[in-house]
């Protein structure tokens, strides 16, 4: 009975084009780390930061960009034509936050847009916190034995 119903369902579910979709993630993934390159570079040519330093610069210079294009609703467009390639780690999480700073503005900006931009955030946080730590306490036990 439930084989049968998986079965004559199955032709009217659409087909989804993983191809085509890795294709596009791909691509706007690339495109956003070939654009986080050129800004980078830039602050190496033009402001003299080492490959070293011009990093943090760079992240916060694609943050603000994510956020102003979320703002404007570009964002999201990229992330209906890229899929997953749109959420490259520093640029889909600043969207995720200024997604949920949006939604929730009418409602004030501490108990809206501060409130709901940090549920997000928190969870984040943490997790970052908790894994340095980790990782930090796996390496410093690894030194100590094998060094």
């Amino acid at each position: 009975m439930k084989k049968d119903y998986h079965h004559h369902i199955k032709s009217f579910q659409p087909k989804v084009p993983y191809i085509s979709n890795g294709i596009k993630a791909f691509l706007v993934g690339g495109f956003i780390c070939l654009i986080g390159q050129g800004i980078q570079n830039f602050f190496i040519t033009y402001f003299g930061f080492t490959e070293k330093t011009a990093g943090n610069p760079t992240i916060a210079t694609l943050i603000l960009i994510s956020s102003l294009l979320t703002g404007f609703g570009v964002y999201d467009k990229i992330g209906q034509f890229g899929g997953a390639g749109s959420a490259v780690p520093v640029t889909g999480f600043a969207n995720s936050l200024t997604s949920a700073a949006l939604e929730h503005r009418s409602e004030g900006i501490v108990l809206g847009v501060a409130t709901n931009m940090f549920k997000l955030a928190g969870s984040v946080i943490v997790f970052g916190v908790v894994a340095a730590y980790v990782v930090g306490v796996i390496r410093y036990f690894y030194k100590m034995l094998f060094l």
